[in-house]
């Protein structure tokens, strides 16, 4: 199910790249909140995109692209959920380079970007906007 809704608010964390204040967002409902365990990657295919959700201990969801910027492999569902100080992060799976979940940076390789996307709740579902980072994903 798809929805256009013009809300500025997103539940969770904001993708990286700001959208225009009142443009619409393309909202993909995904799965329920309890679909997902705290601190564990689950892979969705949304609008044709591969995402990685991850939900931490309280309201917190993060959406990322599943692909690993260094090698390309669908993998970042199955990395190691951690932090740096106050920042959540993924580390990929196969050569355990570091990602904050909210902004995509590489703390490992500065040359390396993790695609992030905004995410929000509604009703009990967690729902996904591709918005402008879909396009380097896809």
């Amino acid at each position: 199910m798809t929805e256009t809704l013009t809300e500025t608010t997103p539940w969770g964390r904001a993708a990286h790249q700001p959208f225009g204040v009142g443009a619409p967002r393309l909202w993909h409902r995904v799965c329920r909140t309890e679909d997902l365990e705290d601190s564990w990657g689950e892979a969705a295919l949304v609008d044709g995109v591969q995402v990685a959700l991850f939900k931490l201990a309280g309201p917190e969801v993060y959406a990322v692209d599943q692909r690993d910027p260094a090698t390309a492999a669908a993998v970042m569902a199955r990395g190691i959920v951690g932090s740096r100080g106050d920042r959540p992060t993924i580390a990929s799976p196969l050569h355990k380079q570091v990602y904050d979940l909210a902004t995509g940076e590489c703390y490992t390789d500065p040359s390396l970007r993790l695609p992030t996307f905004a995410v929000r709740l509604a009703d009990g579902w967690i729902q996904v906007s591709l918005g402008a980072e879909a396009e380097a994903a896809a």
